[in-house]
């Protein structure tokens, strides 16, 4: 087993798959050798169905997380090893929920929330340029030019770099915030010379939202969802908040359609023609 994770490994590397991929993959597919106990020319397409219905059956894992153990496993017998083992299997179906969304209003609510003022900035450049929240503790000040109101997400998902907007009030805060700042390569979320966690910023906006009075469930990603429909409902074409957000399928930008509340307002009512 140590040999083979050890080659799984090495080919995750040399496919540019990220550090977060790498471990999730390994862990996944150890998890499996653990639960079905059998070498791996052993392993059957039933195999494969009986541990997938342990996560969801004795574990209670969500489709998504189910996903990705069995996106682990396909790598590594269909990819790494030419079974083919998934031709014939069948995975769960993902839940189509509703990314949340928050007003303009109750975005203000929670900017006036946060008095500290690196927190404070953090959420307003998730908000005005739709970062993911990996991508907006590890912006670098290099990354940042602030004359032209651009930045720039080096090595973001899937390895890919883009381009992102800065608002003219963010860019006044940010000269103000960067004026002590060490130097050109360091963070712009600098604790220490370290990046903010992921995990502290997402509860600086859980905090933010609490204190705002905002009854939504609250994390970062709201912030990068309602940047996107905010757009989406000011008129900008849906491909260019495709290419702000990195999104690779136009289909992944289509889902704020659903949730724009400005835009179901327009569609009249049947019983308004009665």
């Amino acid at each position: 087993m140590i040999l083979l994770l050890k080659k799984l490994e090495t080919e995750l590397k040399i496919r540019g798959f990220s550090k977060k991929t790498q471990s999730a993959y390994l862990f996944h597919n150890k998890r499996f050798l653990d639960f079905i106990k059998k070498n791996t020319d052993e392993i059957e397409v039933e195999d494969i169905k009986a541990y997938m219905a342990h996560l969801i059956s004795d574990k209670g894992l969500k489709a998504s997380s189910v996903g990705l153990a069995m996106s682990s496993l396909r790598f590594l017998y269909d990819e790494m090893m030419g079974k083919g083992l998934f031709v014939k299997i069948k995975l769960p179906k993902l839940e189509k929920k509703l990314p949340t969304v928050l007003t303009k209003e109750e975005m203000k609510r929670l900017i006036s929330a946060i008095t500290n003022p690196k927190h404070n900035l953090m959420i307003k450049m998730l908000y005005s340029s739709g970062l993911r929240v990996s991508e907006c503790v590890n912006l670098r000040v290099h990354d940042l030019d602030l004359e032209e109101r651009f930045g720039i997400v080096k090595g973001g998902k899937g390895g890919k770099d883009r381009n992102f907007i800065l608002s003219h009030n963010l860019v006044n805060d940010l000269k103000a915030y960067l004026r002590n700042n060490d130097g050109e390569n360091s963070y712009v979320f600098d604790v220490k010379g370290r990046p903010l966690s992921i995990r502290q910023a997402q509860k600086i906006v859980v905090n933010a939202a609490k204190k705002a009075g905002i009854k939504k469930r609250v994390f970062c990603h709201a912030l990068r969802s309602s940047f996107a429909t905010h757009l989406l409902e000011a008129g900008t074409d849906i491909r260019v908040i495709q290419e702000l957000l990195g999104h690779s399928n136009l289909a992944t930008t289509e889902r704020y359609t659903k949730v724009s509340r400005e835009q179901l307002k327009k569609v009249k009512s049947p019983l308004d023609d009665i």
